[in-house]
């Protein structure tokens, strides 16, 4: 497994659950995948309730939210 290889990506259920989607993946596929599962019928409907990624160290690199879209990492202000 090469450096790149290194992300996680996970969903959350509204009962608490939460299922690995992917893991061992580049931080481009893991973007794609986290992009692809925000706009799924299930996270439009908010069945899909939270989607993060997570690195090598188990550290969240990036968070979306259902209602709210992306919360981590924060957007610059402009």
């Amino acid at each position: 497994m090469s450096r790149r290889e290194q992300y996680s990506v996970y969903l959350f259920f509204p009962d608490g659950s939460s299922h690995c989607e992917r893991e061992f993946v580049s931080d481009k596929e893991a973007v794609e995948l986290a992009a692809e599962c925000s706009r799924r019928p299930a996270a439009i409907a908010g069945l899909i309730r939270r989607i993060i990624i997570t690195d090598a160290g188990d550290d969240t690199v990036f968070e979306w939210k259902f209602g709210e879209g992306v919360t981590f990492p924060p957007r610059e202000p402009e």
